[in-house]
């Protein structure tokens, strides 16, 4: 069992060490190609628990199908929360706010509040926040796996507030503050309604493996997909639109950095498989009804997100580089096979 559980990782691991290269080739790119990889990994964790206070909430047969499979990747977080450690030691490659150049003066002329930002981005500060948000994400995903809290209102309710807050602060510091002088009210928003939608992108697409679930229960997790879909597609298009009109440096730099250069069609692919393919499968009632194809959709909405976290993070800190193309997909798939082995293990070793 030993030999089983320490073989699982090794595909994972393997990636992660193929990667390796793009350390010497373009630490920037690399540090960012790996913090996308662990947003995404947490945002399907943490979206799917998101997804199971929800049903706490409401009730309802759709979530009895999905709520086994997103706790058990709950247990995959333990080892997320290990593998942001050694982001702290890539911080100076990826923000450009802990630059000693300038000093001060790096905020000046930007029309925000310079002095909110003195304070808040500092290096001793942005790592004790990371540790206090890491601590009570693991907190809120240990408790919600015990026996006796797993279908409480009143905990599901307070974690959702819980959530929320700390993952919106998360999103500003460790994406946002990216690209330090631009700024979006819906960002955090915007964030969560994606990690909810991969949640539950991830919890439909092992039920319709798993066995067809009743025609009712598709026609559900079809619709609180559709929701999720819609949600996503409006606070991305009108974060867009209120930039574009004020079309203010500081607050158009985000988007320069991707419309103007090769990420272009990385928002033309968002923009149709995120959005019009998803809307148009999930209008229909008898595609729903199909368990292949609300798997399928599901399984594509699930790819989408991996790119949308790479379309976050990946454009602010090197919009331009080649290695891009291999460096970011083996960095995923070295994540992703990590997950995979976890939950897999723990799946394997509660059957034994």
């Amino acid at each position: 069992m030993k030999a089983y559980r320490f073989g699982v990782y090794l595909p994972g691991a393997l990636a992660l060490l193929l990667a390796l290269p793009g350390w010497w080739l373009d630490a920037q790119l690399a540090w960012a190609a790996y913090l996308a990889a662990w947003w995404f990994c947490t945002g399907c964790v943490m979206g799917g628990l998101v997804n199971v206070w929800i049903h706490n909430l409401t009730g309802g047969e759709w979530g009895e199908v999905i709520r086994e499979p997103l706790l058990s990747l709950t247990r995959a977080l333990p080892l997320l929360v290990l593998l942001f450690v050694p982001l702290f030691f890539g911080m100076h490659a990826l923000y450009p706010w802990l630059s000693d150049a300038g000093h001060d003066a790096r905020w000046a002329g930007e029309l925000t509040r310079p002095e909110f930002k003195r304070v808040w981005l500092t290096p001793t500060f942005f790592v004790v926040r990371s540790i206090v948000y890491l601590a009570i994400w693991l907190g809120l995903a240990l408790v919600s796996q015990q026996q006796a809290w797993r279908r409480s209102r009143p905990w599901s309710a307070a974690a959702l507030l819980i959530y929320a807050i700390t993952a919106t602060l998360a999103a500003v510091d460790w994406v946002m503050s990216l690209v330090p002088v631009w700024y979006s009210t819906n960002f955090g928003l915007l964030v969560l309604t994606g990690q909810g939608l991969a949640g539950l992108a991830f919890g439909v697409a092992v039920a319709t493996v798993r066995g067809s679930p009743s025609r009712a229960v598709m026609g559900d997790l079809g619709n609180i997909l559709l929701t999720y879909v819609l949600l996503w597609a409006y606070l991305a298009f009108t974060a867009y639109l209120i930039i574009w009109g004020g079309n203010l440096p500081d607050e158009i730099v985000w988007y320069v950095r991707r419309l103007h250069t090769g990420w272009w069609w990385i928002g033309l692919l968002l923009i149709t498989c995120h959005f019009f393919i998803p809307l148009l499968v999930l209008l229909s009632r008898s595609a729903k009804m199909v368990n292949i194809a609300l798997g399928a959709l599901a399984a594509g909405l699930l790819l989408i997100h991996l790119v949308d976290a790479w379309w976050l993070t990946v454009p602010s800190v090197r919009p331009r580089s080649a290695h891009v193309f291999w460096l970011a997909p083996l960095a995923a798939a070295g994540f992703i096979a990590l997950v995979a082995a976890r939950v897999r293990g723990d799946l394997v070793g509660r059957a034994a």
